[in-house]
């Protein structure tokens, strides 16, 4: 890692939730002057909790959906770099929550960029939506960053809306020469460490593996772009280093495993029980929502951009992801845990 983070004021949306605690916890142990605006955490445990966090960084609970609470903290945190995750991320939830999805996914990230305008200070956004903002023909396609965007269940939609809010924005920050630089990152499906979220696979891997029962495994055979937190963070902030010092001029960049490491939703349980012994069981359900079968992700202009790749296969992936979940639930220290996962992947 370079210096960049030393010193730098950097306001993490989401700061409570799975992606945004890993990241506030990097950027802290970086020199960063981390501040984090966001709901209370969601889940119970929480990592945000477990790592103590509230203790480490300026912590704001507030909420994206309020336009005057979000410009405020804006403005007096005054940041050099913003990294909005702040997001309804859940498929299934998206369908029984509409209205809540759209409204935080769309006016959440329009309501920050709003508040950018007003920014005197010279500021840097990372805003981070998904792999699934693409119109998914469930082909064998690695899906690139010129491709068509479309979703067909509330959350992917709503995410690919964001984009064109995104996209909007970037030209109306230009276009008033405002002190702004602005960038979406669409990551793969993340897993790892510290995710305790509903309707996620390694959370309910772990949570079935933890009381001895079978797993319930749901679309068995779906293929998704599988990575660690870690590669996708270490890419928004390579991704907010390059745009800072005005290298290249980069709207949208995915960030995934290499296109051999795609893997089904079975490959991810068979092999956490090569970790962690257990049974699994699939689950057929009729009229079930729809959920994309094949997602694949092009990688290919985040390492011409910017250098970066994967550092871990989809085997180490979910190695790290239930030594994690193993040591915790035997007594370790969250915090030295998760920093020495940090570390290892620094040095791989």
């Amino acid at each position: 890692m370079t210096n960049f983070w030393q010193g730098k004021r950097v306001l993490v949306t989401g700061h409570t939730g799975f992606k945004g605690s890993w990241l506030s916890l990097w950027l802290h142990s970086l020199g960063a002057e981390v501040f984090g605006f966001a709901l209370e955490p969601d889940t119970q445990p929480s990592l945000f909790d477990q790592l103590d966090l509230a203790a480490k960084i300026h912590h704001k609970i507030g909420d994206i959906c309020d336009p005057q609470a979000l410009s405020d903290y804006l403005e007096f945190c005054q940041p050099d770099v913003v990294f909005h995750l702040a997001a309804q991320p859940l498929v299934l939830r998206g369908y029984r929550e509409a209205p809540l999805t759209w409204n935080t996914n769309i006016m959440g990230t329009v309501n920050l960029l709003e508040a950018a305008r007003h920014l005197k200070h010279p500021s840097t956004i990372i805003a981070v939506t998904t792999d699934k903002v693409y119109h998914n023909r469930e082909t064998n396609h690695f899906y690139s960053e010129d491709d068509r965007l479309g979703g067909l269940d509330p959350y992917s939609a709503s995410k690919a809306a964001t984009e064109l809010a995104i996209q909007s924005y970037r030209s109306v920050l230009s276009q008033e020469e405002r002190p702004v630089k602005l960038v979406s990152a669409r990551a793969g499906n993340v897993i790892g460490g510290g995710d305790w979220a509903e309707n996620r696979l390694i959370p309910d891997i772990v949570r079935a593996l933890s009381k001895g029962e079978s797993i319930e495994v749901r679309n068995h055979s779906a293929v998704r772009p599988w990575q660690h937190v870690l590669e996708p963070l270490f890419g928004y902030m390579c991704l907010a280093e390059h745009v800072t010092k005005g290298t290249s001029d980069v709207s949208a960049l995915n960030f995934g495993p290499n296109q051999s490491e795609m893997r089904s939703v079975g490959d991810v349980v068979e092999c956490s029980m090569q970790h962690w012994a257990g049974t699994y069981h699939k689950r057929e359900q009729a009229n079930a929502p729809h959920e994309a079968g094949l997602l694949m992700l092009s990688i290919e202009k985040a390492k011409e951009v910017l250098g970066w790749e994967p550092k871990w296969d989809f085997s180490q992936t979910v190695e790290k992801t239930m030594a994690w979940y193993k040591e915790a639930q035997n007594g370790a220290d969250i915090l030295s845990l998760t920093k020495r996962q940090i570390e290892e992947f620094e040095n791989a």
